[in-house]
């Protein structure tokens, strides 16, 4: 075996290794889920001794999985929708504008990227009880519009610069208007960082916890799927084998989706990231 043999050996057994390592959690949560809440008490670790689907069925009941599927969808297919429709509008517009004023602007808005969102989230959850877009799905997918729209910015921005501004002065001299040059000609051309955007954005916002929790509140009916599978986790007593089974169920469409479009997503990340 020659060095870069070896080499290439070692390598891919030193991922591998790391790959395992880290989807050795997903593998219990996996296991477990088909194991009685007995067996997991007993062990963790070992194999079910017999393999049962009531775990999935108990949970798709106990989350009202349909309803709540519907506001998962809601509010990410909202939050998705908004960020790149401003995203792609303001990115476009401050790297078309050369002026000392569009390159502030600019970094701006894209400063928010470096702001723990914990540093602020009680001054945004007083901010939207005032604008009564507590506990309601519409008023948590407004809320992602903004907390999305930097990185949009920063990607689209950088995307808009490898068009050439010749497109925009060819349709000017033709009699198009900004908006008509922007949806009809330049949109379209932003198709693989638009699909990044999508897909970042969509993973986030569907699997998101946290502000979803602060936002939603105690409205049940406003639930996602991620606040519904944290209702298995009790104060006195965690009902192990359905919470295994809910995370399954609210992660299994994300991961799906993320599978679909990965393919774009490291073209769309190396075209935004250039000529800034």
């Amino acid at each position: 075996m020659t060095d870069k043999k070896f080499f290439s050996f070692m390598l891919t057994a030193v991922l591998g290794l790391f790959a395992l390592v880290y989807l050795y959690p997903l593998l219990l949560v996996v296991v477990n889920s088909l194991k009685t809440y007995e067996e997991i008490t007993v062990n963790v670790v070992a194999l079910p001794k017999r393999i049962t689907f009531n775990n999935f069925i108990n949970a798709w009941k106990i989350m009202r999985y349909p309803l709540l599927f519907l506001n998962t969808l809601f509010v990410t297919a909202l939050g998705v929708a908004g960020v790149v429709f401003t995203g792609s509008l303001a990115g476009y517009k401050l790297s078309r504008t050369k002026t000392v004023y569009s390159w502030i602007f600019f970094l701006i808005l894209i400063a928010p990227m470096m702001i723990p969102f914990h540093s602020f989230m009680i001054a945004l959850v007083k901010v939207a009880r005032v604008t009564s877009l507590i506990r309601k799905p519409w008023g948590l997918g407004l809320i992602y519009w903004g907390l999305g729209a930097p990185l949009a910015v920063f990607l689209y921005h950088g995307f808009v610069k490898t068009i050439p501004l010749e497109l925009d002065e060819c349709a000017v001299i033709d009699g198009a208007s900004p908006q008509r040059i922007f949806f009809m000609i330049i949109f379209p051309l932003l198709q693989p960082v638009t699909v990044t955007v999508i897909v970042i954005n969509a993973m986030w916002m569907w699997n998101d916890f946290l502000l979803p929790l602060l936002i939603v509140g105690g409205a049940k009916d406003a639930y996602t799927l991620q606040l519904a599978a944290n209702n298995f986790m009790g104060q006195y007593k965690t009902e192990w084998n359905y919470a295994m089974a809910g995370v399954i169920l609210s992660v299994v469409p994300a991961i799906t989706f993320y599978l679909v479009l990965q393919k774009y997503i490291i073209k769309g990340m190396t075209a935004g990231a250039v000529k800034l």
